[in-house]
């Protein structure tokens, strides 16, 4: 059923909102300082481009340095992102059958916001790290 879906996905929207995110992933690599937001953004592009089986969850380890880093995010790139994904959701919740899609795009918002501390598991693997 998860690849089914992300095939879904892949085609209607998904495509779009990885490149939106590689593209601003290019776009802060130019300098030196927006080299770490640019491989959270390409993470994160990986992530939205197959969303399906795979969970967010904080990482305890990131520091403080990560709170700095997603208040740049935000206001750089993130509010962007994270509008793309509720047009694109409120979009797909029109359908029936795009109700699981705009549900993805719901689950991306966060992450579109706040990229850094967290990071982008499995499904099965979240459940293992959560019993830690």
């Amino acid at each position: 059923m998860r690849l089914l879906l992300n095939l879904i996905w892949l085609v209607f929207g998904g495509l779009v909102m990885a490149l939106g995110y590689a593209f601003a992933g290019l776009l802060l690599a130019i300098t030196v300082v927006g080299i770490p937001f640019a491989i959270a953004s390409l993470r994160t592009a990986r992530f939205a481009l197959w969303p399906f089986g795979r969970r967010l969850v904080d990482d305890p380890g990131s520091g403080g340095w990560s709170t700095v880093g997603n208040l740049l995010w935000l206001v750089l790139a993130g509010w962007w992102l994270a509008l793309g994904h509720i047009t694109a959701g409120i979009a797909s919740c029109l359908t029936i059958i795009g109700i699981p899609l705009g549900i993805a795009h719901f689950k991306l918002v966060p992450v579109s916001l706040l990229p850094m501390g967290r990071r982008i598991v499995d499904t099965d693997d979240a459940y293992a790290l959560l019993r830690r």
